[in-house]
């Protein structure tokens, strides 16, 4: 995953650089993530892993994604077949999330609670988060009945474990060391 990432990152940051140079942040990450999602369809594993030609790879490609994808997304498409990187897409389109994130002063948490959350709830927790992150937060909220009660957030590399599950597991590990 680091290899991925790390053969990802100059792709993802050039076209963020771009997306920002010409005021097209949101129509890059829609074209990316469109494009990743081709490159991980079943059918186009062998044709990417295959002894095609860049060339005929990235027409192909380009066909595919058809008018989703406008001309400086089909460069980097060209680009990126020239180098033998189509395969990393989804990295790439992962990684542009995080810069525009960055960019926009925002980041997702995701919340598990025990219980359904009410709005009220999402809307404390969510402005808590701003407050401590000083970033605009979006709440990705799911229940796991498994924690007891209590909820665990992460934003980030931030983990916040307020549940009965998690303090009785670092009770365990207290009691047995």
């Amino acid at each position: 995953m680091a290899e991925l990432t790390t053969i990802a990152r100059p792709y993802a940051k050039a076209a963020f650089d771009f997306a920002v140079e010409h005021q097209a942040v949101e129509n890059w990450a829609e074209m990316l993530d469109f494009a990743a999602m081709v490159s991980e369809n079943e059918s186009m594993e062998p044709l990417l892993a295959g002894s095609m030609s860049s060339n005929k790879l990235a027409a192909l490609f380009i066909n595919i994604c058809g008018e989703q994808i406008d001309e400086h997304g089909q460069n980097l498409i060209k680009v990126m077949a020239e180098n033998g990187r189509l395969e990393v897409l989804p990295a790439v389109s992962q990684l542009y999330a995080e810069f525009r994130h960055e960019w926009a002063k925002e980041i997702e948490a995701n919340v598990v609670s025990a219980t359904e959350l009410s709005s009220e709830q999402q809307q404390q927790i969510s402005v808590s988060l701003e407050k401590r992150l000083a970033r605009k937060v979006k709440l990705n909220c799911s229940v796991d009945a498994e924690l007891i009660a209590g909820i665990i957030i992460k934003a980030g590399d931030l983990v916040i474990d307020g549940s009965v599950r998690g303090k009785l597991n670092r009770l365990s590990d207290k009691l047995q060391s």
